[in-house]
């Protein structure tokens, strides 16, 4: 199933729970929408993108990774057969 249909399929499952609105929700629910178009811009900071590099510490990854490694327990007993 390609994008387009998904999308036909999904606009027509949520106007099935819409359509049963009063006419102000629906109004009210317009504006909300195309409201939502003109912030676009908005939207497109909430990317991955946006969220490289988030992390800071005053550790260097060297140190992080050591960190970790000596974190690290291992408690695996072998039996012989």
């Amino acid at each position: 199933m390609n994008t387009a249909s998904q999308n036909i399929n999904l606009a027509d499952y949520y106007f099935g729970f819409l359509k049963n609105l009063n006419p102000n929700s629906k109004l009210d629910l317009i504006s909300k929408l195309s409201q939502s178009l003109k912030n676009k811009d908005q939207v497109a900071d909430t990317s991955l993108q946006s969220l490289f590099g988030a992390y800071k510490s005053e550790e260097t990854a060297d140190e992080m990774i050591a960190e970790i490694r000596n974190s690290r327990v291992f408690n695996r007993n072998i039996e012989p057969l």
